[in-house]
């Protein structure tokens, strides 16, 4: 027999990146009660990792929960980039409704199109909250306009249209259902999620049923499983079986050792928990995103969508460079492989496979960011190694035609930049579907364009628009191999020779393009210095002396003025290698080499190519 159990709401805050999801969380548990009057809480609280900090990213999705009025409101905070679209697809099944957040300025972005229709074609019922109301170039009639549009376009119900609209600045933690008065709380946000969100309905005299859909990875007790309770009650101590939709043969008895709720920021233990709790478990080795735990004597799994497959992939390679495994502190083979499946116990999205070489695997995941955020993670952690340009995967369709992977780029650029986008994203193999004036003396323009025309492409972009343009893709299909695409027009400055770079080799070296070392830097043969003016490589000797006569001092060289070298970041780094390049990272340095580094054997292999 079905019932509600109206003590408990859950709810996935979903939005476009940067709309303000994660500060809308903040200040739901500020204004519960969650923290204690006069506690200092750094901003953005739920994103706890460094990384996610710094770039003012969500990467993984969260759990906390609130209490209001004696109703306990879990609630999960989401990714906005299409890279960790993962995440939010599977976090939704855990929920009964959503909040979808829209910037007051910015309105309706492409990922807010996306979540949405995750959203939409799960049936939850949505609240819109359009955030940062009390932004001076706000619009938010304009905004309430486009999100009608869009549920329109995403062909939502009649009670999905029919949903309510809160007017908030999660900043100013306030919120109203009116768009012309400010309101003074959050109260009006909590009040809408009572009212409309329904509560979570199950049989709870019904055998267990709890669906898998995020893991935690703890060093201490291992993976964590985190779900809903859909039917029955699940108890500390009680054996279960574990099923999965997708695998049938899959049946595994397990006990359960260790369960949690989430209160605020915190697990709490507890020994059983009812339908609709959220809740994680703890001491079951293998358990997997879409495993159903039921009761013994009731087993069906529950059934979930497949999570969306990778597209992009690189290869990470133990470092064999002449200045191997002097920064980093892990630099075996084995000390690779076992970070990189670890990494599989919490990312759904990655896939890592060994190749015939035992000191390179194949990493593939969904986007170049999803990747350089491993491998910033891996860095940080004293991990040493090299990794390839990254590469699209194909498909091959039944007439053994070959696919790729084909995006849709959303640009919004100011107008006079619009020319030398389009040219540029021509070039690359990317069809201009419509062209439109967006606000603020902004055009938008919307591609169809292969994502590997995209690799690479981010760094041109900034310089192309001085740092104005907006670019978003969203994966949209496999489609027909389009051609070759060049990725760089100019070739690579190559050191010829060991030792350490020296003013009066660089000052000769600047001439033939733009150097990424300055004086003092240890370099090696085949090791990439800089890029050059010309689309071929050329070496060069940056640790040139020069030769003193009598006639010639050595403070002679005071006078040579070098250019400030051009730094590159993890992620520019990532852009500028050729297919036959390497990066090379450390904990310390980030160095570009070519593949073979000896130049003799190197110039062999392009003349076979």
């Amino acid at each position: 027999m079905k019932q509600t159990r109206e003590d408990v709401r859950n709810i996935a805050i979903i939005a476009h990146v940067d709309h303000g999801k994660t500060t809308l969380v903040d200040e739901l548990l500020k204004q519960s009660g969650v923290f204690r009057q006069g506690q200092e809480v750094a901003e953005r609280v739920m994103d706890s990792n460094d990384i996610e900090r710094e770039r003012g990213i969500t990467i993984l999705s969260k759990n906390t929960a609130v209490t209001y009025k004696g109703t306990k409101i879990n609630i999960i905070d989401t990714p906005g980039h299409a890279d960790f679209g993962g995440e939010v697809e599977r976090v939704l099944k855990m929920v009964n409704g959503v909040i979808l957040v829209v910037d007051a300025f910015e309105g309706v972005m492409p990922q807010t199109k996306f979540v949405l229709r995750k959203a939409l074609e799960l049936k939850l019922p949505v609240i819109v909250c359009v955030n940062k109301i009390d932004r001076p170039e706000a619009r938010p009639a304009e905004v309430i306009d486009e999100v009608l549009e869009l549920f329109i376009d995403l062909e939502a119900s009649e009670e999905q249209l029919d949903c309510p609209f809160v007017f908030a600045s999660a900043k100013a933690g306030i919120a109203s259902l009116d768009m012309d008065t400010l309101g003074t709380d959050m109260v009006p946000l909590f009040e809408t999620i009572l009212d409309y969100i329904p509560a979570p309905t199950g049989d709870p005299e019904a055998g267990t049923q709890v669906l898998i859909s995020t893991i935690d990875y703890n060093e201490y007790v291992g993976r964590i499983g985190v779900g809903k309770v859909d039917n029955g009650t699940i108890r500390v101590n009680q054996e279960v079986i574990i099923v999965n939709h997708h695998e049938p043969d899959k049946q595994r008895k397990v006990k359960i050792s260790k369960l949690y709720e989430f209160d605020g920021l915190n697990k709490v233990d507890v020994t059983e928990a009812g339908i609709g709790s959220i809740v994680a478990i703890s001491g079951i080795t293998d358990i997997h995103i879409g495993d159903t735990l039921c009761a013994t004597d009731a087993v069906s799994p529950i059934p979930f969508q497949k999570i969306s497959e990778p597209t992009i992939a690189m290869q990470f390679v133990v470092n064999d460079s002449p200045l191997a495994g002097q920064e980093g502190k892990y630099v075996t083979s084995r000390h690779l492989r076992d970070r990189l499946f670890r990494e599989l116990n919490t990312d759904v999205s990655l896939r890592v496979e060994e190749t015939e070489s035992t000191d390179s695997f194949k990493v593939s995941g969904r986007g170049e960011l999803h990747l350089s955020v491993l491998i910033e993670n891996m860095r940080r952690e004293g991990y040493e190694f090299a990794v390839s340009k990254a590469e699209v995967l194909y498909h091959k369709d039944e007439n053994g035609k070959l696919l790729e992977p084909m995006e849709i780029a959303y640009v919004d650029v100011p107008d006079e930049f619009s020319g030398t986008v389009i040219e540029k994203l021509s070039q690359r193999k990317g069809e201009l579907q419509s062209m439109g004036s967006a606000s603020g003396g902004y055009t938008r323009l919307i591609f169809n364009i292969p994502s590997r025309g995209l690799i690479g492409y981010r760094g041109d972009f900034l310089t192309d628009t001085k740092g104005n343009g907006i670019l978003n893709t969203v994966f949209d299909c496999y489609g027909p191999y389009k051609g070759d695409i060049q990725y760089r027009k100019q070739g690579s400055l190559i050191a010829f020779e060991a030792g350490e770079s020296i003013t009066y080799g660089l000052f000769n070296a600047q001439e033939r393009g733009t150097l990424f070392i300055g004086p003092g830097e240890r370099v090696y043969s085949g090791m990439v210095v800089g890029q050059s003016a010309k689309p071929e490589d050329i070496e060069l000797n940056v640790c040139k002396k020069k030769q003193l006569t009598n006639t010639r001092s050595s403070s002679a060289d005071e006078a040579l003025r070098l250019t400030p070298p051009r730094v590159l970041s993890l992620e520019q780094a990532l852009d500028f290698i050729e297919t036959d390049e390497l990066l090379e990272v450390t904990p310390e340095s980030l160095r570009i080499r070519k593949k073979i580094l000896d130049p003799t054997l190197r110039k062999r292999a392009s003349f076979k190519k």
